[in-house]
């Protein structure tokens, strides 16, 4: 099944611009469903959008509370990162993706951010892991999500729009509409 096919009853899209993709998440959930912000452990340069994967969350309150508890997943505030969502679902999720792992001439980059640069993963094993961690956010939701890609800053090194730019397109690429 491609994503033509799967649009219909699970819908997908992706966006460059953060409060966009929030609103269509919060939008798209009715009643009870559940929704929230997850992004890979390793995605350090989204600090500039307010999402701190180095600051942990309490799942509990994340994954239990009410709308009305900041704490919880619905406030959209708080990552929750591979670890802390592997085997458990929401129902609409709003994922995040950082430079770590990044398109280029068509080939997937594994990348880990060390001080003030992006480092090349060259161990194959955690190369991998980076991929499954990826794969572990992009499950998490039952009915659908929106993925954010960040548009990059071409006045920051660390999170240039070339960083992006690929995976952005090839998101799209796939069939992924674009919000």
């Amino acid at each position: 099944m491609g994503v033509h096919e799967l649009r219909p009853r699970y819908p997908l899209v992706v966006t460059r611009d953060l409060q966009r993709a929030k609103s269509w998440v919060r939008a798209q959930a009715r009643g009870t469903e559940r929704f929230g912000l997850v992004a890979s452990s390793q995605a350090e340069r989204l600090k500039p959008h307010a999402i701190d994967v180095r600051a942990a969350i309490d799942p509990v309150h994340w994954f239990l509370d009410d709308r009305e508890d900041t704490r919880s997943s619905f406030y959209l505030e708080d990552a929750a990162t591979e670890f802390q969502v592997q085997g458990l679902e929401l129902d609409w999720i709003c994922a995040t993706w950082d430079a770590d792992l990044r398109m280029r001439d068509g080939q997937w980059l594994h990348r880990k951010f060390h001080g003030k640069q992006w480092k090349r993963v060259k161990d194959v094993a955690t190369q991998r892991y980076l991929v499954n961690a990826y794969r572990v956010l992009l499950t998490r939701a039952r009915q659908g999500m929106a993925i954010f890609v960040p548009p990059g800053d071409s006045d920051d090194p660390t999170r240039l729009p070339e960083y992006y730019d690929e995976t952005f397109a090839y998101l799209t690429s796939v069939g992924i509409e674009s919000l």
